[in-house]
């Protein structure tokens, strides 16, 4: 057997540099071995924080999903619970949402059109008020407003029940009605009794007298002037005493101050009185008629309180919201305790007058949502302004039934 040579029994040698090398290579590798170390650890360190804080959102965001749950129950209650119909109504006009009270209301249920509940309302004789039948068969009235949703193509629509309050108003206005006449039985009396006797004596001397021709002719003539006042005196009563609008429409303003002017200006160009008008276009909701006999009550009283040669002047002014019938005279004027006055029934200045014309028209005015101001000063004339709600587009709508 040969015996190993002297180079294969001596180990390996390194060389320095190579040496050098390994030893800073596993320098190196234990310092980044030490910073993963270290970044592991704070990573773990993260992770626990995040974990956290992770648990501490799922709390919150699970506490507030519960109060919301709540907040939705109790709103959703309360929407079920409200004596107010709430129709939400989408850009299609669908309902998406309709509480209880909306659904005896006009029968407005989700996924159905709203025009057809809209059909359902009926105009009133009185403004932004509705009549209709609900779901158990009985009359209603109801007032509707509108809103938009902020941020959607869709509106919400409230319906209030004015059904007690329409039938107390009725009641109270009936009971103050009842109570006015009581306290003016005593002027009625009186009223009545004046032109009675005057009539009863102009008859008794026909009777009892042989008289010319053209004596009982004048005398017959008086008597039937006094009965005339007499059926005029208890027209004008009845009417105070109904004080309630017979119906509702709409009414054309030029059409009706057309109608005005030829009403009153036979009557202003026998008194030697010129009568001017001046309209603009739009239109009021209310009974023709009776708007009609307030405003001739309020353009004779303004002819009988002009002389010879002077001037009265009806204008309409129109404002968001309310058309005004001003009627304006250069006539005597009215001092300011006779003006404390005006309205009451049965009180006049004139011989002739029953005192129940004003109170008539401003009861119309009124009945109507509006009323009757007075402006005026002994020599200066008087203006007197029956202001009446402009026609809106829902009244429009409704009353074309769409």
């Amino acid at each position: 057997m040969s015996e190993p040579s002297a180079s294969a029994a001596e180990p390996a040698r390194i060389a320095p540099e190579e040496a050098a090398r390994l030893a800073e290579a596993f320098r190196l590798f234990n310092a980044a071995s030490a910073e993963l170390t270290e970044a592991y650890g704070a990573l773990e360190k993260q992770v626990a924080s995040l974990t956290e804080e992770l648990a501490q959102a799922n709390g919150e965001l699970r506490r507030q999903y519960e109060e919301k749950a709540r907040l939705t129950d109790r709103l959703s209650t309360l929407l079920n619970q409200l004596p107010a119909g709430v129709v939400v109504v989408d850009g299609a006009g669908v309902i998406e949402q309709a509480n209880p009270a909306a659904l005896d209301m006009v029968g407005a249920r989700a996924g159905a059109g709203w025009d057809s509940s809209a059909a359902r309302l009926q105009p009133s004789d009185a403004p932004a008020e509705w009549d209709c039948t609900g779901a158990d068969g009985q009359p209603r009235r109801l007032s509707m407003s509108e809103a938009r949703l902020a941020g959607e193509d869709a509106r919400i629509v409230l319906l209030h029940d004015m059904t007690r309050q329409h039938a107390l108003k009725i009641a109270a206005a009936r009971n103050e009605r009842l109570a006015a006449m009581g306290e003016m039985a005593a002027s009625l009396a009186h009223q009545l009794r004046t032109p009675l006797a005057a009539a009863t004596l102009y008859v008794g001397t026909l009777i009892s007298r042989d008289m010319a021709p053209d004596d009982v002719k004048s005398i017959a003539s008086r008597a039937q002037g006094r009965l005339r006042h007499l059926e005029r005196l208890i027209r004008d009563t009845l009417m105070f005493a109904r004080g309630e609008v017979l119906g509702r429409e709409a009414i054309d303003v030029a059409a009706l101050v057309d109608e005005l002017q030829h009403t009153v200006e036979p009557v202003a160009r026998q008194a030697g009185v010129r009568l001017t008008v001046e309209a603009v276009s739009g239109s009021v909701s209310g009974d023709r008629k009776a708007v009609a006999s307030a405003l001739v009550s309020l353009l004779e009283n303004a002819v009988q309180a002009c002389a010879d040669g002077g001037e009265v002047a009806l204008a309409v002014e129109a404002t968001e919201g309310s058309v005004s019938f001003v009627v304006r005279d250069n006539g005597r004027g009215i001092p300011r305790e006779i003006q404390e006055r005006l309205f009451e029934p049965f009180f006049t200045t004139r011989e002739e007058g029953t005192g129940l014309g004003l109170a008539i028209a401003r009861g119309v005015a009124r009945v109507h949502g509006g009323d009757i101001e007075c402006e005026s000063a002994p020599g200066a004339g008087s203006r007197f302004t029956l202001r009446l709600p402009a026609q809106t587009p829902e009244d429009v709508v409704l009353e074309n039934g769409q």
